[in-house]
């Protein structure tokens, strides 16, 4: 008998799913326009505040309705919520620039609001995948209309506004969205569809080559052998190691010569003053390194305040590490709870990972969210990404998906059982499936 679990259930069919679509659809339109950007060029509108200001009417008219409850948030929104508080008292007693830190920090905390709500409303697989469609759609286009806007811009700076402005932004946008176009392509039972999703992860690709970031092309690499770890090898498609392996060669014989040229200057080969730049970019992220954990040193509780530290530098550049930017900024407090808080992001997909029992859907999408926050932890050593949404939401989409998990194993029916030797492989399968010894009932 087959163990896989059927698909979760679709609380959109109930009266009280339906009482809850406004909100939804709110924070549904805030991923939307925070991945696509449609304000940078549509500023009239003021999109964004718009939806931030729907995401937080949504989240005060889900109170009493939504299936889970705010006394349900899981450990790691409070850890998120415990590092906004932290990044506030910064921001006021902010050494370098109060009013510019207190800003940057309540643009911040709008991820806060929306990994709430995305927590509350996001219960069923179809609601996760409309969620994960939207930043993985929206990423893609954006890596096309970059290469139409800017093939002949080296390394597609400035050719998209906002997060996207930085080449290096933009290849850490794509890195992390990458397994998600990946997991819609294994899962899409449309021809059409998996057609259109392979062309999304080929301009995805030849964006981020474009871009010549050497730190997205290794954070690419680790990432992309998390994925075909999940779906190769554990999913048995061996096929994909191959097809992946000639797209790649294809991709940088077509758009990877100035990739190629980057890291052959780290070694002191390449031409035309690219060692000079390769050494002077060195010794400028050096400086950074150093001047952040001269910071740290300084202003080790509550740190100079949210992106204080292009002014505390001299240079007007972030420190090009994640973990140094977010120290340097909030406070060794703020780190130690960053940490946490992704932590439990790969807490809850280990507990997801030794699932047995999941249906073949969510065994993928599980591989995906693995693979991108993977690919968070090693992009964060070298990018200044620690305000950025995206690894924020991988980690709400992770809670959301255990605590679907959680909540199907305790509606799931259980079985008399007789025999000692029975009752005591009965409770061992309990104990593994649902990760609790508490009091289970045995139908007698």
């Amino acid at each position: 008998m087959s163990t896989e679990r059927p698909a979760f259930g679709n609380p959109d069919e109930s009266g009280k799913g339906e009482a809850l679509r406004g909100a939804f659809f709110w924070l549904t339109a805030f991923y939307f326009v925070y991945c696509m950007r449609p304000e940078d060029l549509i500023r009239v509108l003021y999109l964004a505040k718009i939806t931030v200001a729907g995401v937080i009417i949504g989240l005060v008219s889900s109170g009493g309705k939504a299936e889970r409850k705010l006394k349900d948030l899981p450990i790691e929104a409070k850890y998120l919520l415990a590092m906004s508080a932290v990044l506030f008292v910064s921001a006021f007693l902010s050494p370098v620039w109060k009013g510019g830190a207190f800003w940057a920090t309540i643009d911040f905390t709008k991820v806060v609001v929306a990994w709430i709500l995305t927590f509350l409303l996001v219960t069923s697989m179809r609601r996760l995948r409309r969620i994960v469609f939207v930043q993985a759609g929206a990423v893609a286009a954006i890596a096309l209309v970059s290469i139409i806007k800017g093939y002949h811009t080296p390394r597609l700076e400035g050719v998209m506004g906002g997060i996207y402005t930085n080449p290096n932004d933009l290849a850490f946008a794509i890195v992390l969205s990458l397994p998600f176009c990946f997991a819609f392509l294994l899962t899409s039972k449309s021809g059409l569809a998996k057609v259109v999703w392979l062309l999304c992860m080929l301009a995805m690709l030849e964006s981020l080559f474009l871009t010549a970031s050497r730190a997205g092309f290794i954070d690419l690499v680790i990432s992309g052998a998390v994925s075909l770890w999940h779906f190769g090898v554990r999913g048995r498609r061996m096929y994909l190691i191959v097809i992946v392996a000639l797209v790649t060669a294809l991709l940088f014989a077509v758009g990877g010569r100035t990739l190629i040229t980057r890291f052959g200057a780290l070694s002191g080969h390449g031409g035309n003053g690219e060692f000079e730049g390769a050494y002077g970019s060195y010794e400028q992220r050096k400086y950074l390194m150093v001047k952040a954990v001269e910071g740290i040193e300084h202003y080790p509780i509550l740190g100079i305040g949210v992106h204080n530290f292009r002014g505390y530098s001299g240079t007007w550049r972030d420190v090009h590490m994640t973990y140094l930017q977010i120290a340097v900024e909030g406070g060794i407090p703020s780190l130690i709870l960053y940490l946490l808080f992704f932590y439990r992001g790969f807490a809850n997909l280990r507990y997801l990972l030794r699932r047995r029992d999941l249906d073949p859907e969510t065994t993928v999408f599980v591989g995906a969210l693995h693979s991108s926050l993977v690919g968070f932890v090693v992009g964060a050593l070298f990018a200044p990404e620690a305000y950025h949404y995206f690894p924020y939401f991988t980690v709400a989409y992770t809670a959301s998906l255990l605590a679907m998990v959680k909540a199907h194993d305790q509606e799931k029916p259980l079985a008399p059982v007789a025999g000692t030797g029975k009752r005591l492989q009965y409770w061992m399968e309990v104990y593994d499936a649902r990760g609790t010894t508490g009091t289970v009932r045995t139908g007698r």
